[in-house]
């Protein structure tokens, strides 16, 4: 898996982590230079990326080892490995510092860091393994999402238990979360197992209340084999608060959603890109193409 994630240090300088789960390093990028400036090494199977409050550690899911891996951002030395309950995918981070930590494992759990001590105090049972894991803007809440059982846990940061819990009819892919006026949450917009659009859930009625359908490709596009059950991967609310940003790998584009009324703003088409056969000779690499 592939993960972007901007560092939360100063507005001037702004770096992007590109976790290698094939590989065993973290890539540092300078979106001024699109150039490579650090690399994290050491760490075979990352997944999930998070950044401390202050910006001044790195946190990073290790599925090989089933830990959380903790290194200090400027030197990228590794400062701690956390014992995991079990293997790991995504994580995130509360106001108050705590690290959550999706469990991928059976019968599913929301593992929490102390950010002092940097122990694991608590491990939440959830239904279902996890995969996807968020913290809802006012930090009160752990949002988390199963691929299998298609169960959507709200966990109360509070008391580190479980709130309550929305069952959908297909697993939970990618969320974004919607802030309310007071900064409260008003409503979570998730993508789901085999469906190219995205299900809306209203936090106060804690059930679904919409779902919007992207339109059909208008063209085919070449995708992974792999990815096919995850049509519609990767959703987010804008900064401003104003609108609703949506991919779809089967129509190869981004679309993008008013909040104030979900009705289709616009649609941002991207570079198609084909495989072609290499002229070195059979069986030499295939290269991509335009």
């Amino acid at each position: 898996m592939l993960l972007l994630a901007p560092v939360p240090a100063a507005a001037s300088m702004v770096r992007v982590y590109v976790t290698n789960s094939a590989g065993d390093s973290i890539d540092v990028i300078n979106p001024a230079t699109n150039k490579v400036v650090q690399q994290i090494k050491g760490i075979e199977g990352a997944h999930g990326i998070a950044f401390s409050v202050d910006g001044s550690r790195v946190y990073v899911s290790d599925e090989v080892d089933s830990t959380l891996d903790v290194f200090d951002r400027k030197t990228g030395w590794l400062i701690k490995k956390v014992p995991l309950s079990a293997h790991p995918n995504n994580i995130a981070v509360a106001e108050d510092g705590r690290i959550v930590v999706g469990i991928a494992r059976d019968p599913g759990a929301l593992d929490i860091i102390d950010p002092t001590t940097l122990t694991r105090t608590k491990s939440v049972p959830v239904n279902g393994r996890l995969h996807n894991v968020y913290v809802t803007p006012d930090s009160e809440y752990a949002v988390t999402g199963s691929i299998r059982s298609g169960i959507i846990t709200i966990i109360d940061l509070a008391t580190e238990q479980p709130a309550w819990e929305v069952k959908l009819d297909m697993g939970i892919r990618p969320m974004a979360i919607e802030a309310a006026p007071d900064g409260s949450t008003k409503r979570i917009f998730v993508q789901l197992s085999d469906f190219n659009g995205f299900a809306v859930v209203d936090f106060v009625l804690r059930k679904e209340v919409g779902r919007i359908q992207l339109s059909a490709a208008k063209a085919q596009f070449e995708t992974d084999g792999e990815r096919a059950t995850a049509p519609s991967h990767g959703i987010g609310v804008a900064p401003d608060g104003k609108t609703l940003w949506v991919t779809s790998i089967p129509n190869n584009a981004v679309y993008v959603y008013s909040l104030e009324d979900l009705k289709l703003a616009g649609e941002v088409a991207l570079p198609s890109l084909r495989r072609s056969i290499d002229p070195g000779g059979e069986g030499a690499p295939g290269r991509v193409a335009p």
